[in-house]
């Protein structure tokens, strides 16, 4: 390739990735065409975008950027996922594309999260934290229980009242 190609390849990969500040590297490397096309609809039915280019090319077009720690010590073809709803997300459904049988020589390697490089591993355990939903759902919970609580202490003692007020008003009738 020249160096004018890599050029023009380079400033396309960082046009794509640009405003990315997290992802997740994979190897896709070994899939046939129809594995390739289902697994690449199904993440783009999850809005998470796939680049896959080979490493030096990627580490030139991401230089100075918060996604480089994801790619020192890479070597070969990476798939680079990013996008999703959020981050915790995109790790679960690569998580979960990593578990499918149907899509066997797909694996994650690794990543970057808040400028910090993470592994497989670490890839893994983020993928067991609770997504922006989760949290959310968690969080209205711990909200809205104290509220509920004080609400049926409210609202049982008037339940008592009143029907303290309905006997005493039946022995009177």
């Amino acid at each position: 390739m020249s160096k004018a190609v890599k050029e023009i390849v380079t400033n396309d990969i960082a046009k794509r990735l640009a405003g990315v500040e997290d992802c997740v590297v994979a190897n896709m490397i070994g899939l046939n065409s129809e594995k390739t096309a289902a697994l690449r609809r199904r993440l783009r039915e999850k809005k998470i975008g796939v680049v896959v280019i080979k490493n030096s090319l990627v580490r030139r077009a991401t230089e100075g950027t918060a996604l480089a720690p994801a790619f020192e010590g890479l070597s070969g073809t990476a798939a680079v996922l990013y996008g999703g709803e959020d981050f915790i997300s995109l790790v679960k459904e690569v998580t979960e594309l990593d578990k499918d049988e149907s899509f066997g020589k797909f694996k994650a390697r690794g990543g970057v999260m808040d400028g910090e490089a993470l592994n497989a591993e670490a890839v893994l355990a983020i993928s067991k934290w609770p997504n922006r939903g989760e949290q959310l759902s968690l969080l209205i919970g711990q909200i809205l229980g104290p509220g509920g609580r004080l609400n049926s202490q409210l609202t049982s003692v008037g339940g008592k009242l009143a029907s303290q007020i309905e006997k005493v008003g039946e022995q009177e009738g």
